[in-house]
């Protein structure tokens, strides 16, 4: 069977005692889980002696995850087991090396796929990993400040068709933030030279993102009133269609926004929104870096659904 391998590693302010017994604690894991997160209404049930847990979701489907060996604090050796949407087991290690600057933790799985997903390998590789590196982000802030800062909510949205002047790049998506940020300067240059106004909020728009070859291609721009004046170089405007959208607002810092594109994706995987092709899911920013605490950014992401 395909076999898959993957090893993600954060260095945290805490020394390995307390960075350990947080992690141990399967009562604080649906604080950082990278998937229960993603659905709020999950059943998850602890065992009486604390040695395992598992989950029951209609989006993340169900399983259990229990302790095989442990070495405080160096070592959890776990067991993960998973039920549905397929069954599957894999070995899953967490280490915590004591570094100058408090702990690195490494988050390691073994497992394998199913014979007939085994076009999925490197797909799958790449999703795990991004929900490897979202999960020790939060178990970053949660060791180091107490909380995370990221909230999700659902609800569905209806848009009429609007002018859309923007510009369109593609990048890895290691940079994709500082490329982002470098066309929005652009932009807004452009706005303060032209006198233009948006007649709506900034967004981004996602043509291409893959996650195994880690490159991006976005549009990013203002919803603006049609106009007859010539355009710069390398900002041109497009017509966006009336949409439905299944939109997951997204409260807190850029870096934990993977949780929200998370949810949907693994919405449209399990069948729970219907994608409506041709249309690429977007962002829409409501609040502006500056003027507010990070913790208080609100995003929405937007994934386009049939009628």
């Amino acid at each position: 069977m395909p076999e898959i391998h993957l090893s993600k590693s954060i260095i945290v302010g805490v020394s390995p005692e307390v960075a350990y017994a947080s992690v141990r604690d399967f009562k604080q894991w649906p604080v950082w889980s990278p998937w229960l997160i993603t659905e709020p209404g999950c059943e998850v049930n602890f065992s009486e002696d604390g040695s395992s847990y598992s989950w029951e979701g209609e989006v993340i489907g169900s399983g259990t995850l229990s302790v095989m060996k442990e070495s405080a604090p160096r070592l959890i050796d776990l067991d993960l087991v998973f039920l549905k949407p397929w069954k599957s087991r894999a070995g899953v290690k967490m280490r915590f090396a004591s570094k100058d600057e408090g702990t690195e933790i490494t988050w390691t799985m073994k497992s394998s796929l199913p014979p007939f997903l085994f076009w999925m390998k490197n797909t799958m590789i790449a999703a795990i990993r991004m929900d490897y590196e979202r999960g020790l982000r939060m178990l970053k802030d949660h060791l180091e400040t107490g909380e995370v800062p990221t909230q999700l909510s659902f609800a569905g949205e209806s848009f009429d068709a609007i002018h859309f002047i923007g510009i369109t790049s593609a990048c890895s998506i290691e940079d994709i933030g500082e490329s982002m940020e470098a066309d929005f300067g652009k932009l807004k240059s452009w706005l303060t030279e032209s006198g233009s106004e948006p007649t709506g909020y900034p967004r981004s728009v996602y043509h291409k993102w893959d996650i195994v070859k880690g490159r991006a291609s976005y549009s990013v721009g203002f919803p603006m009133a049609v106009s007859d004046d010539p355009l710069p170089e390398g900002i041109s405007a497009r017509e966006f269609p009336a949409m439905k959208t299944f939109a997951i607002t997204h409260t807190g810092p850029y870096r934990h926004l993977g949780n929200a594109w998370a949810a949907g994706i693994m919405r449209e995987r399990g069948k729970k929104i219907r994608q409506r092709r041709g249309v690429h899911p977007f962002e829409i920013y409501k609040t502006m870096p500056g003027g507010i605490s990070e913790n208080e950014t609100v995003t929405v992401v937007h994934f386009p659904v049939k009628d």
